[in-house]
């Protein structure tokens, strides 16, 4: 027992917008507002479903959205928010007017995710000089030598087994 589908998705059009579209779309919001976004494409005479027009105002076409790259006290909002509440964006878009949930989703995973991982992997490596490495106590340590000398005798040990296999797979042939 789920929800009804939002539309019956045949004759529906699918894709990029078009500029008449969205001039369709800001008009009738307009005039009567968005009520119900299930209704709004029959009413507004779109061949869209409603949750592709919700989507649309939403993230595109409403007045008071900024544009443009964002600015250094925005990210740094974005990356402190971020650390706070995880990966709400919704919630942190709250914080900042103007900005989507879906362009501060993308904008922190294409470019302020891997600026705060550069800056923990550099903290991480300054603090790792100054102390010495800590091994698991279950496990030994070993070195690199050590490792490479075990995948050499693991290399000896595979081929006797096939040698000896093939001689046994000979003399069973004699008898």
């Amino acid at each position: 027992m789920g929800r009804a589908p939002c539309c019956k998705k045949i004759g529906l059009k699918k894709g990029s917008w078009s500029e008449e579209e969205d001039q369709i779309l800001v008009s009738y919001i307009q005039q009567h507002g968005h009520p119900n976004w299930r209704a709004l494409p029959k009413h507004a005479g779109l061949l869209r479903c409603g949750k592709s027009c919700r989507l649309r105002w939403i993230n595109y076409l409403r007045p008071d959205i900024k544009r443009g790259s964002f600015t250094k006290e925005e990210e740094d909002t974005i990356i402190h928010l971020h650390e706070m509440l995880g990966n709400r964006w919704s919630v942190i878009a709250a914080k900042l007017p103007g900005r989507t949930d879906n362009e501060i989703k993308n904008v922190w995973h294409t470019n302020l995710k891997k600026r705060t991982e550069c800056h923990q992997s550099t903290i991480n490596v300054s603090k790792k000089r100054h102390q010495k490495p800590e091994c698991d106590s279950t496990a030994p340590c070993l070195e690199e030598s050590d490792v490479s000398q075990y995948r050499h005798k693991s290399l000896d040990n595979k081929q006797t087994v096939s040698s000896i296999q093939s001689s046994s797979s000979e003399s069973s042939s004699i008898l």
